[in-house]
C-alpha cells in the first residue's frame, strides 16, 4: 500500500493542513466515529459523567483514542488518510482557529511523538477545522473524526 499526501501551499507557505492524500494498494478504509474525551463513567442517556479535563486535555486523550482505534482496527496513524475536527466556541475573532479551543499545539506534540509525518510543519493528513456552538456534553469542547486506510 502507498499513501501519498500532496501538501497544500499559499503564498510559498506550507499550510497545516495537506492538499490530499492518493492511496492505492489499500486492503480497505476506517472511517472512526467521532472521538470524544469523556470520562470513564459517562452515560449520555442519564446524564451522569463529563468532558474528562480542560482543552489540551481533551485533545491529548481524544488523539490518543483514536491512535488506539485504529490500531485495535488493523492500522495505525501512519496511515491517516483525513480528520475533520469539530471545536465548540467561543470565537474571539470570528473564525475556529481564535477559539481557545482549538489546540493545534497538543495535536503537533501529540504527533511528534507517535507519528511525526503528520505534524502541521511536516505533511499533515487533509483536514477539516469547522467551528459548532455545541456538542453531545456542554463540557465537551473538541470532537475528532478520522479516517485511514487499512495496508495490505
Amino acid at each position: 500500500m502507498e499513501l501519498v499526501t500532496h501538501k497544500k501551499m499559499k503564498g510559498g507557505k506550507l499550510m497545516s493542513w495537506g492538499k490530499g492524500t492518493v492511496v492505492t494498494g489499500a486492503k480497505g478504509y476506517i472511517f472512526l466515529a467521532g472521538n470524544t474525551a469523556t470520562t470513564e463513567n459517562y452515560d449520555p442517556a442519564s446524564g451522569k459523567g463529563g468532558a474528562a479535563g480542560d482543552a489540551a486535555a481533551q485533545w491529548r486523550s481524544i488523539l490518543t483514542n483514536i491512535k488506539a482505534d485504529l490500531e485495535e482496527l488493523g492500522s495505525s496513524l501512519d496511515h491517516l488518510v483525513k480528520i475533520t475536527q469539530y471545536v465548540k466556541g467561543p470565537f474571539p475573532n470570528g473564525g475556529v482557529l481564535s477559539s481557545p479551543n482549538f489546540r493545534l499545539d497538543v495535536m503537533d506534540e501529540f504527533f511528534a511523538e507517535h507519528c511525526p509525518k503528520h505534524c502541521s510543519y511536516n505533511n499533515p493528513p487533509p483536514s477539516e477545522v469547522i467551528g459548532v456552538a455545541a456538542l453531545a456534553h456542554p463540557d465537551l469542547v473538541i470532537e475528532i473524526v478520522a479516517i485511514a486506510a487499512v495496508p495490505d
